[in-house]
């Protein structure tokens, strides 16, 4: 499942996150790339232990806390913190899947972190650069996708993609990964689809007896597939 979340930070808060990223010390964004997905990966990046990084990384988290389209698509058991990554004068990154786990030391240990799901945070606006468009190609086929500042996109980690080279101005975003309680993405989806449709009839048919069982099927189920 792709999703494109929009709004998950504010105008103010895109424009919070640039004014500190526009000035922060970037490093090669190489550091956190795989063996092979170094050989096609050419941006800049925050290191993880930045100060930045880790200030607008809470500030992701916790827009996100309060999201609750990412949390019915994503059931999030683990987020791995997110990163900051930068692309101008013709950088690109080729195509790549992401790592299997990802260790998460931002607590002073090494937790593993399963990359079910991949995440990138637009914190530049379309025209404000050409190129950088994300493809994903998965079981819904090849996707293209540019979306405006705060706005996030969602999709498998599992799948194939790459970042377009960006021949004009800078584009800059958040990434991360995270770690579901349902690991099959055909579950993620039923229980989003189901989720969606409860919400609908909760706002259309308040007193309809029959969300009272859907939700119960609804719990029953993430009872029987969650990971927790």
């Amino acid at each position: 499942m792709l999703l494109h979340i929009p709004d998950v930070l504010s105008a103010a808060q895109v424009a919070q996150a640039r004014a500190q990223l526009d000035t922060a010390d970037w490093a090669d964004g190489r550091v956190t790339a795989g063996h092979q997905s170094a050989k096609a990966k050419d941006n800049a990046q925050l290191p993880e232990g930045s100060p930045v990084a880790r200030e607008l990384g809470a500030m992701v988290l916790e827009a996100l806390s309060r999201n609750s389209t990412f949390f019915s698509a994503a059931l999030p058991k683990r987020i791995y913190p997110p990163l900051f990554n930068r692309y101008s004068g013709g950088q690109s990154f080729g195509y790549h899947v992401d790592n299997a786990v990802r260790y998460d030391r931002s607590l002073g240990g090494a937790e593993p972190v399963r990359t079910d799901l991949s995440a990138t945070l637009f914190l530049s606006a379309p025209e404000e650069y050409d190129g950088g468009e994300l493809i994903i190609e998965d079981t819904f086929g090849t996707q293209s996708v540019k979306l405006p500042a705060g706005h996030l996109v969602l999709y498998p980690g599992s799948s194939l993609h790459r970042v377009t080279p960006v021949t004009r101005g800078t584009r800059v975003a958040s990434f991360f990964w995270m770690q579901s309680m349902l690991r099959d993405d055909g579950h993620r989806r039923l229980m989003f689809q189901m989720d969606v449709a409860i919400r609908r009839l909760t706002q259309d048919v308040p007193e309809h007896p029959a969300l009272v069982q859907l939700t119960g099927v609804y719990h029953n189920l993430l009872r029987e597939w969650a990971e927790v």
